[in-house]
C-alpha cells in the first residue's frame, strides 16, 4: 500500500538578504512569490525566461528541476554555483533564497556616513620615488641588486622584498625608464608603482590608497582612502552575503560547525563580496587595484574569525573564547583579496567574547583618545591641552545591531559588554518585518484614531523595518493601547483579534503593495521587548559595575545604521535608553567605518586600538550574578 505524502497547503519563501517571508501555494514560481512579498526583482522580459536578469540562488529547500530555458540563459559559472531564474523555479517546499544585489530593482538602504574626527596623517605605508641606473654589458647586477644599492645609499639598506613584488620589478623598471615609486610598509616594499614624473597628467595613477571595511553581521560598508591626503575617494555598501546562511552570529557559527566546509563557504562568500566592493570603489575613483596597498577590516569576533578562517566552534560554547584576540596582519593574498601584490590586511584587536574589533573601531571613530583619561601617553606629550567635549566625562557608547556592544567610560575606567539583542531590529522574526529598503515602514505615528506611516522612498508599504517597529511600540504605549508587560489592550479602530490573538493594523490592503494589511502582533511586540530588554540590561549592569546611576551619564553615543535612523524619543519611551536630557544624546552614524579609516591613515590610532583592548574591563553578562534580575526588570516597557 502506497503512502501518500501530504504537502503543506502553503510553503514559506524566505527572501534574503532583504529579510521578507511569504507563504505561497506549492508550485508558485519565485518571481511571483517575490512580487507577492513586495520585493521587486529585475525581469526585463516580464518573466518569460528570455532575459536572464532575475537570477537568484537557493540556499535550502526544494525547487522544481532546472529548465532548458535556464540552461540556455545562465552562464556555466552561474549554473555551477546553483543559480536559478526566479521566473522558472517553482517552490516545492519551504525555501530560503539568496538574491544578489543586481537582481533587485532598487537598492537597500545602507549607512555609510559617520562622524568625521580629524586625524593626524601618519600612515603605515608611505611612498618613495627613486631612479635606478639601467644595466649594461659592463654592469650585469640584477634588477633587485641595483635597486638595493640605491636604497642603501638612501638609508634603506634593510628593506625586504617578497617574491610577488620582486617578480613585478623588471617590468616596472623598464616600462618607466628606470624610475619607479615604491610603497614601503615598515621594513618591506609592498608595491611598485609608476613614478609621478611620468604620469603628470594623471597623478592619481601613482597615488597610494587603502581599503577600509566595516564587516557587520548584516551589512558591509567599504571605503577607498587616499593614504597621502587622508581623504575618502569613494565609498560603497552591500549586504553581507553570509545572511543566506544565518541571520545572527550564533546561526552562522552553527552553520560553520555543522557543515564540512561551512567555515570555508562563509569565508569565500564574504571575500567575494569584499572583492566586488573593491572593484566598484576602484572604478568610481579611477584607481588601479595595484594602488591599494593596505586594507583594514573590522568586525565583531565572529565576523573577524570567519573572514580570517579561524575556528569558531569555541565562540559558540561557554565561556565564548576567541581563538585570537590581539591585532592581526598578513598578506591580503592569503585570504584571496586582490590588492597590490604585496599588500597587507590589518585587523585591530578583539576585546573579549563577542565584543570585537568593530567595537574598538567604533570607539576610535566616536572619539578615540578623547574618550580616555590624562594618563594616556599622548596627553603626556602635551597634545591634549585643548578643550574637549569628551575627556573626563561619564559616557555610554553603543552600536546597536544583531549583537549590540556597549561601553561605559567613568572615572578613568572603561567597562564593556555584549548583549544578544537579536535580529528583530533588522525586521527578522517580525510578522511583516523586513530590512531597511524601499517600501519599508520606517516611521509610525498614532494620532487619535489615525495611524500615519512613512516608508523609505515614499511609496506603497511592503513591510516594516526596525525603526518603524520601534515607533509602533512607543506609539501604542503612548496611546494606552499597550501595557508594560507587552499586552495589547483598549479600543482602537485598528486593533483587532485574528487567529485568537490581538494585532494592530498599520496600513490597509489598498495602501500596501502586497495586497493585504500590514500589522503588528503581540508576538512582534514581544520580540522588541526581548531586544530592548537585553540592551537596557547591558547598560544597567555596566552602570552597576561603575557604581553610578542613569542620571550620571553625561553623554550617550548611539552608533551604527539602526542607531542612525531610530527615533530617540521612541527608544526612550519603550525604556531601551534611559530618560536623559535630550542634548546628552549623540547619533554618530557608522563610527566603526570612521574608525577603520582612521586606522588606515594613522599608526598612532593602531597603538591606541591595542591600548583600548588591553585596558578594558570586560563584563560577561551570562555569568553576572545580577543579570537575570536586571534583565527581567528591563523587559518591562517604559522602564
Amino acid at each position: 500500500m502506497k503512502t501518500l505524502l501530504k504537502r503543506k497547503p502553503t510553503l514559506e519563501v524566505n527572501l534574503q538578504p532583504i529579510g521578507r517571508r511569504i507563504e505561497v501555494p506549492a508550485g508558485t514560481n519565485l518571481l511571483d512569490a517575490a512580487r507577492l512579498a513586495g520585493v521587486e526583482l529585475v525581469a526585463v522580459c516580464g518573466g518569460e525566461g528570455t532575459c536572464g536578469t532575475c537570477r537568484l540562488r537557493p540556499v535550502s529547500g526544494q525547487l522544481s528541476p532546472r529548465t532548458l530555458t535556464e540552461e540556455a540563459e545562465l552562464s556555466a559559472d552561474d549554473l555551477a554555483a546553483g543559480y536559478r531564474l526566479a521566473c522558472q523555479a517553482a517552490v516545492l517546499s519551504d525555501v530560503r533564497i539568496d538574491i544578489p544585489p543586481e537582481s533587485f530593482t532598487t537598492p537597500q538602504r545602507l549607512q555609510l556616513e559617520g562622524q568625521e574626527i580629524p586625524t593626524e596623517l601618519d600612515p603605515l605605508v608611505v611612498p618613495l620615488e627613486i631612479a635606478v641606473p639601467p644595466p649594461s654589458l659592463g654592469d650585469l647586477r640584477s634588477d633587485l641588486t641595483r635597486l638595493r644599492d640605491v636604497l642603501a645609499a638612501l638609508g634603506h639598506a634593510d628593506l625586504r622584498f617578497s617574491l610577488p613584488v620582486s617578480a613585478d620589478l623588471p617590468e616596472k623598471l623598464r616600462a618607466n625608464n628606470w624610475r619607479i615609486r615604491l610603497a614601503i610598509r615598515d621594513d618591506e616594499v609592498v608595491a611598485i608603482l609608476h613614478p609621478i614624473s611620468l604620469v603628470t597628467r594623471h597623478p592619481s595613477l601613482s597615488t597610494l590608497y587603502g581599503l577600509a571595511v566595516d564587516v557587520g553581521t548584516t551589512k558591509l560598508a567599504a571605503y577607498l582612502v587616499n593614504l597621502e591626503t587622508g581623504e575618502t575617494a569613494a565609498q560603497a555598501g552591500a549586504m553581507n552575503p553570509q545572511i543566506a546562511y544565518g541571520e545572527d552570529v550564533i546561526s552562522r557559527i552553527t552553520y560553520a560547525n555543522e557543515h564540512a566546509d561551512g567555515s570555508k563557504i562563509l569565508q569565500a562568500k564574504l571575500v567575494e563580496a569584499l572583492d566586488h566592493l573593491l572593484g566598484d570603489l576602484c572604478a568610481e575613483a579611477n584607481v588601479s587595484r595595484q594602488q591599494v596597498v593596505e586594507a583594514v577590516i573590522v568586525g565583531n569576533t565572529a565576523m573577524h574569525h570567519l573572514f580570517v578562517g579561524l575556528p569558531v566552534k569555541q565562540l559558540g560554547e561557554s565561556p565564548y573564547v576567541a581563538a585570537v584576540g590581539e591585532a592581526m596582519q598578513f598578506p591580503a593574498s592569503q585570504v584571496g583579496l586582490e590588492l597590490a601584490v604585496g599588500a597587507y590586511v590589518y585587523l585591530p584587536p578583539n576585546i573579549a567574547g563577542y565584543v570585537g574589533a568593530d567595537h574598538v573601531s567604533m570607539l576610535l571613530g566616536a572619539g578615540g583618545a578623547e574618550l580616555f583619561e590624562p594618563r594616556r601617553s599622548e596627553e603626556r606629550k602635551g597634545n591634549f591641552n585643548k578643550p574637549s567635549r569628551l575627556r573626563g566625562k561619564t559616557i555610554v557608547a553603543l552600536d546597536i545591531g544583531t549583537n549590540t556592544e556597549i561601553s561605559l567610560f567613568h572615572a578613568g575606567r572603561h567597562y564593556s559588554c555584549s548583549c544578544a539583542s537579536g535580529p528583530a531590529f533588522e525586521g527578522a522574526h517580525i510578522s511583516d518585518g523586513m530590512r531597511a529598503a524601499p517600501g519599508a515602514i520606517e516611521r509610525v505615528r498614532i494620532e487619535g484614531e489615525k495611524v500615519k506611516v512613512h516608508t523609505i522612498g515614499g511609496g506603497a508599504a511592503v513591510g516594516i523595518c526596525g525603526s518603524g517597529i520601534l515607533d509602533v511600540v512607543a506609539g501604542l504605549l503612548e496611546a494606552g493601547l499597550l501595557d508594560k508587560r507587552g499586552v495589547l489592550k483598549g479600543n482602537h479602530p485598528n486593533l483587532r483579534v485574528a487567529n485568537n490573538t490581538k494585532e494592530f493594523v498599520l496600513t490597509p490592503a489598498e495602501r500596501s503593495s502586497i495586497g493585504r494589511e500590514l500589522k503588528v502582533t503581540r508576538q512582534d511586540v514581544n520580540e522588541i521587548q526581548l531586544a530592548k530588554g537585553a540592551i537596557r540590561a547591558g547598560i544597567e549592569i555596566l552602570l552597576e559595575e561603575a557604581g553610578i546611576e542613569d542620571q550620571d551619564i553625561e553623554l550617550f553615543i548611539v552608533a551604527g545604521a539602526f542607531g542612525t535612523y531610530l527615533d530617540l524619543e521612541s527608544a526612550i519611551r519603550i525604556g531601551m535608553f534611559p530618560d536623559l536630557p535630550r542634548p546628552r544624546f549623540e547619533q554618530v552614524g557608522n563610527a566603526a567605518g570612521s574608525g577603520a579609516r582612521k586606522l588606515l591613515v594613522s599608526k598612532q590610532q593602531r597603538r591606541l586600538a591595542d591600548e583600548i583592548a588591553r585596558e578594558v574591563n570586560y563584563v560577561e553578562l551570562a555569568v553576572h550574578p545580577d543579570f537575570m534580575k536586571i534583565y527581567v526588570k528591563a523587559l518591562a516597557f517604559g522602564l
